[in-house]
């Protein structure tokens, strides 16, 4: 294993820490890179050292889980000596599909599919259960991807593109949406029968108006209305009728 390579791995953790307008993550890039760079040919006191850590804390974006594979690429690639104009080529190459493959993976993926499993287990068998299950999935799949990019882009130099069309992370790719929406559908009905339980039969015909009229609404009257704000509106709505 690469010296410095757990401590760059614990300093990703905290690499949206560093997050701004002016450079994005490009600072997080830079302080997670840093111990990777300490044995450059002259040290920390050395040219090289300097150059690559002004290189890496320049403006640079992508989803932070995958950011492992920037870190690891690009130090890599100061340690072989590659051309400026070649690193400063791979940093705009690598930004936009670590944005994409991230959302892709975790936001719409292993996020909503966690979510789900935790309220099953709120309902099944307590808010706690609900709490620890949820933590331990969601940090176990993402605590990984951490490890395997900065390994991967570590070993793989300038290269990584290969490691970005693998085939295990298109598997993860193709099966993180229909997972997400099988975990999230098996979770609405035991879900929504829980929050119903204690309804009598004219507050359970109301739920089931509110249910149709946003349906018909986001479906064919109003497509870009979307649950939050429809669900804010009946909200206000509720609390309106209420009231009088």
């Amino acid at each position: 294993m690469k010296r410095g390579m757990i401590e760059s791995w614990l300093r990703i953790l905290l690499l949206q820490a560093s997050w701004n307008y002016e450079r994005l993550v490009g600072v997080g890039l830079a302080f997670s890179s840093e111990p990777l760079l300490r044995d450059l040919p002259g040290g920390k006191e050395g040219e090289r050292y300097r150059t690559a850590m002004s290189r890496a804390s320049q403006h640079f974006n992508g989803h932070p889980y995958l950011m492992g594979l920037a870190v690891g690429a690009l130090t890599r690639t100061e340690h072989d000596e590659v051309p400026t104009e070649t690193i400063q080529r791979l940093r705009t190459a690598l930004a936009g599909p670590l944005g994409s493959v991230g959302d892709k993976l975790i936001w719409a993926g292993l996020l909503p599919a966690c979510s789900a499993v935790a309220l099953v287990l709120a309902v099944w068998i307590s808010p706690v259960a609900a709490v620890v299950g949820f933590l331990v999935l969601y940090n176990l799949g993402h605590f990984a991807l951490r490890l395997w990019g900065l390994s991967a882009g570590w070993s793989s130099g300038l290269r990584v593109a290969q490691r970005l069309g693998s085939p295990a992370l298109k598997r993860g790719l193709r099966l993180a949406g229909p997972a997400a929406a099988l975990c999230v559908g098996f979770a609405l009905p035991i879900v929504a029968k829980w929050l119903l339980r204690h309804l009598d039969g004219h507050e359970l015909i109301a739920c089931g108006v509110i249910l149709s009229v946003g349906f018909i609404l986001s479906r064919w009257l109003w497509p870009t209305l979307g649950g939050n704000r429809f669900g804010l509106a009946a909200v206000v709505v509720a609390l309106v009728l209420g009231v009088l």
